[in-house]
C-alpha cells in the first residue's frame, strides 16, 4: 500500500501504466468483452466496474494531446439503438481529469476488436453495462 494510490489500482496495473509509452492504447473492457483472446497483456480487475477504474486511472494517466480523440468507445451494432447511458458517465469522468473538450470516438465493433488486439494492455472488468468498452491513448506528462 502507498499513500494516495487508490487501492483499486493493483501493482500489476500501476506497473503497466508506468511502462506504457506515449501513443500506447489501454483498453478498459466490460465483462462481455473477449479480453483474454485479444490481449497482448491482460490485467484482471474482476469485481470492479469500468467507471471506478477509469476514475482511478485518470488520476495518473495523461490522455494524448496530439490526437483529436484520445478516448474511444465501441459503437453499438444496431445504429438505431439509443446511446448507452454509461457513456455519459465516461464523459463526466474524463472532463474531471482533462480540461480539454473533445468528443469520444465511436469505433465500429470489429475495428474496436482489432485496435484492442494491438493495444498495449487490456483491463478485464466485471462491468455489466452493455457497450461499456473504452480505449484510452496515453499522452505525455508535461511539467
Amino acid at each position: 500500500m502507498l499513500k494516495g494510490i487508490p487501492p483499486i489500482l493493483s501493482p500489476d496495473l500501476m506497473h503497466t501504466l508506468m511502462t506504457m509509452g506515449h501513443g500506447d492504447d489501454l483498453v478498459l473492457a466490460d465483462g462481455n468483452f473477449p479480453a483474454d483472446s485479444h490481449a497482448q497483456r491482460i490485467i484482471r480487475l474482476d469485481g470492479h466496474g469500468v467507471p471506478e477504474i477509469l476514475d482511478a486511472i485518470l488520476q495518473f494517466f495523461p490522455l494524448d494531446t496530439f490526437v483529436d480523440q484520445p478516448a474511444g468507445l465501441m459503437n453499438p451494432v444496431d445504429h438505431q439503438a439509443a446511446e448507452p447511458p454509461i457513456w455519459e458517465t465516461y464523459r463526466r469522468l474524463i472532463r474531471q481529469h482533462d480540461s480539454r473538450s473533445f468528443e469520444l470516438e465511436k469505433i465500429e465493433r470489429f475495428e474496436f476488436y482489432e485496435r484492442a488486439r494491438n493495444a498495449y494492455a487490456i483491463i478485464a472488468t466485471s462491468e455489466t453495462a452493455l457497450y461499456a468498452n473504452l480505449i484510452l491513448k496515453k499522452g505525455v506528462v508535461v511539467g
